[in-house]
């Protein structure tokens, strides 16, 4: 056997030298969205023939960033009513409330989220002027001080 021969099973590594640890895609870039697995449904899904490399990560990205807004609005819900879990309604609070959250999920029913509190103006008591009317007159009775 030549020593200059590439030994088998080394991995393109010429001389067989130490294995590197293998480093996954979402420590490549900086994620904690799984790129692998995301990567792996867009090819089982078959929404194209091809899929890129770089079209995972992106997709990771986003989701991952989807994911840490709704959470965090919704985290600051749950404190607003002084509660350290998250519930379904927090989440729908949160994401009601936000304007760009709300028309991305406008047709989105959160289940055991309950609907936002409002109330019509219609069903409001009227705010009359005439409550008291004896204090007018004791306005005009007093004596103007200067």
């Amino acid at each position: 056997m030549d020593a200059g021969k590439v030994k088998k099973g080394a991995g393109g590594r010429k001389g067989g030298g130490p294995k590197k640890k293998p480093v996954s895609r979402s420590v490549r870039a900086g994620l904690q969205f799984p790129v692998g697995r995301i990567g792996r449904y867009l090819k089982k899904g078959r929404y194209a023939r091809r899929v890129g490399t770089g079209a995972p990560v992106y997709l990771a990205a986003v989701l991952e960033y989807l994911a840490a807004e709704v959470l965090e609005l919704a985290g600051n819900a749950a404190r607003d009513n002084k509660k350290n879990r998250i519930i379904p309604r927090h989440i729908l609070l949160a994401v009601r409330n936000d304007e760009e959250l709300g028309k991305l999920l406008g047709g989105v029913t959160i289940a055991h989220g309950g609907v936002l509190p409002n109330i019509n103006s219609v069903l409001l008591p009227k705010k009359t002027a005439a409550k008291n009317p004896k204090s007018p007159t004791k306005e005009a009775k007093s004596p103007k001080k200067a």
